[in-house]
This record gives C-alpha cells, sequence and structure tokens, in this order.
C-alpha cells in the first residue's frame, strides 16, 4: 500500500472487523470517516482511539449511518467527502447473520439480511463509484463470505445475501475499471465477532463452527492491508486452503451431500464448546 496518506470511508465501526480497522488504518497514518447505525457505541471507539494514540477529529471523523437507506448514503458520504476533501478507499463491511433453518425463517429476518448485507453494499458501491468516477481513481472493497463460495445450510438466508455480494461485486468491477476504479470482494470464513455470536446458540448453524478454528480481526485486516489495498484484486479469500475447499464445493456441489454430514458433526462439537466457553 502507498505510504501516503488517503482517506477511507468504512461502514460497521462500532465493532467486529471495521473497529479494528479503523484503528489500524490509522496508526498507519491515514484518515477515516467511520460510520456504523450504533451512534453511541461509535463515540465510544473514537474516544478510545483519541486516549490511545491521540487521533484528532481531522484524521477520524465519526457518524451514525443507516446502510439501508439511499438517502443516509448520499447525505453522510457527501459529509466525508467535505471532511476530507475525496474519498480514495470505500469499505462496505457492516452485515448480519442470524443462522436458522430457512424454511422457518420469518419475513423480517429475511428483508433485514438483504437490506443490510445486499442493498447496503449495492447502495454503498453506488456512492462511492460516482464520486471516484469522477476523481478517476478509486478502491471499493465488500466483505463478502466463504459462504459465497460454497452455501452453508443453517445460514441459507444468508449466504444467498454474500453470495450476492460477491456476484455483484465481481460484476460492476468490469464495469468501473475501465474508469480507474477497483473492486475487491473479501471472502473469509468465520471471524470471531459479534456478528457470530448469536449463532452459538442455534443448531442449525453448527457448520459455521466446522473450520479449525476462528478467524481473529487482525488477520482480516491484515489481509485487506497487505493483499486488498496494494494489490486491489478482485477477490481476496481467507484461508487460502479453506477458500479451495470452498471452489471444489462451488463446481460440484453434490459433494456438499457427502462432506457436509462430516463437517456438521465437527461444527456441533466446536459450537458447544464456544457456548461453554462463553457462558
Amino acid at each position: 500500500m502507498s505510504d501516503r496518506p488517503r482517506n477511507f470511508f468504512l461502514t460497521g465501526c462500532a465493532s467486529g472487523i471495521a473497529r479494528h480497522l479503523t484503528g489500524r488504518l490509522l496508526a498507519l497514518g491515514h484518515n477515516v470517516f467511520a460510520t456504523d447505525i450504533n451512534l453511541k457505541a461509535l463515540e465510544e471507539m473514537a474516544q478510545q482511539e483519541a486516549q490511545k494514540s491521540g487521533v484528532t477529529e481531522t484524521r477520524l471523523r465519526i457518524a451514525r449511518h443507516d446502510v439501508t437507506n439511499s438517502d443516509s448514503w448520499a447525505e453522510v458520504f457527501a459529509e466525508a467527502v467535505a471532511a476530507f476533501g475525496g474519498i480514495d478507499v470505500a469499505m462496505n463491511i457492516a452485515g448480519v447473520m442470524i443462522g436458522g433453518w430457512a424454511v422457518e425463517a420469518p419475513p423480517e429476518l429475511v428483508h433485514r439480511h438483504f437490506d443490510i448485507n445486499v442493498k447496503g453494499v449495492i447502495f454503498g458501491t453506488q456512492t462511492a463509484a460516482r464520486h471516484m468516477i469522477a476523481r478517476g481513481h478509486g478502491h471499493i472493497i465488500n466483505i463478502a463470505s466463504l459462504s459465497a463460495l460454497a452455501p452453508i445450510p443453517g445460514i441459507a438466508i444468508y449466504s444467498a445475501s454474500k453470495y450476492a455480494v460477491r456476484a455483484f461485486s465481481l460484476a460492476i468491477a468490469q464495469e468501473l475499471r475501465p474508469h480507474g476504479v477497483y473492486v475487491t470482494a473479501i471472502n473469509p470464513d468465520a471471524v470471531n465477532t459479534p456478528l457470530l455470536s448469536p449463532n452459538l446458540e442455534i443448531e442449525a448453524a453448527a457448520l459455521v463452527f466446522s473450520a479449525p478454528r476462528l478467524l481473529t480481526v487482525e488477520e482480516i485486516a491484515t489481509a485487506i492491508i497487505e493483499q486488498a489495498l496494494p494489490r486491489r484484486p478482485l477477490e481476496v479469500t481467507i484461508p487460502g486452503h479453506r477458500g479451495w475447499l470452498a471452489r471444489v464445493t462451488d463446481v460440484f456441489p453434490n459433494l456438499a451431500f457427502i462432506l457436509g454430514p462430516v463437517f456438521e458433526r465437527r461444527g456441533a462439537a466446536k459450537q458447544l464448546h464456544f457456548r461453554r466457553h462463553s457462558e
């Protein structure tokens, strides 16, 4: 990544991946416009960063932002542009994942996944792209999921939403590249964040915990900073070996009926382990 300070716009900064990334980017000397729908938690994050590193409002700005609302996108992104003079990198990180059998999911849960995970990313990409096209350069990073390669029963609605994020990102990348704007989809395995926590209590979501271990926010931030930002690839899959397994399953989906029960048993055992240690 270039050594010069760059201007970042992030969503979902009150916790998890975006919260950690905000601190990492500030430590590298960049400017961050951090947003989240939870303003109180966002303010606490800003205070912690100020106490930790002395960062001022000239480098860290915060704003309440509802990613599901296109008007909020227009207003808040314009505020970020005015604050920093332009945005070099936009990251759509805010998301939701609540597991359960798809046939039992109430309509509001379906709407919530697609409003936040899909519409939020689409609105954000559109808004950032218009600004970046006018400038002739820019980079948009969207958080998809490993389940966008190999859909997971028990989180079928989440998988569908992330499949949409990946498909949209790969397609719009082709539209924007001629304008000097790059798009990268990040496909992580399960990450130990508040997003994952509700699924500890949901038996149907056992497969989410089938990986050898949960990824950390530090690992995702490092992959974004060291791979996505300097190279601007179409995709980054984390970790690589699980990514290859997911891609094989994507090409041969019937394998899921063979491998699924094995991974489900493993996931159920780990889910129980994590649940006991979180009590």
